[in-house]
């Protein structure tokens, strides 16, 4: 199946990617936020298919600055659940692997940080996976 995707999905996907670590760092800030940042992006850099080509692309137009948490959230989130919308609409294996890689880099953020992840870090994570699977 061919996928197609516009130069504003090709951001969805960007912003929603690295927006979910982010998040994970902005959730572990007591921790480690850049080892956090750091780990999370290298899982996403290292993504295979289309979705890995569209990650690894450098993007302008990614705004992930927020004044607080919450208005990080209120970009990201909604991201996550377009960028699995556009891609189950054009191809559902794309889809899972965009998920997959996702919940990887989550998972590689949140070790980051030292000792177990906080109810912070753990409660972000749970909104990234809801979010995921809401479309």
């Amino acid at each position: 199946m061919s996928v197609t995707l516009t130069v504003q999905d090709k951001l969805t996907l960007r912003t929603a990617a690295y927006g979910a670590v982010t998040l994970m760092a902005a959730a572990g800030a007591a921790g480690r936020p850049h080892r956090a940042a750091t780990d999370g992006s290298i899982a996403l850099y290292s993504a295979t298919g289309l979705v890995g080509h569209v990650l690894a692309e450098k993007s302008k137009g990614m705004d992930l600055n927020g004044t607080s948490v919450a208005a990080l959230a209120d970009r990201v989130l909604p991201a996550l659940t377009a960028a699995m919308t556009v891609l189950k609409e054009q191809d559902p294996a794309e889809a899972d692997n965009f998920r997959r890689t996702v919940v990887i880099a989550v998972e590689a953020a949140g070790r980051a940080h030292q000792g177990e992840p906080g109810p912070v870090m753990a409660e972000t994570a749970r909104k990234i996976t809801e979010a995921l699977d809401a479309a």
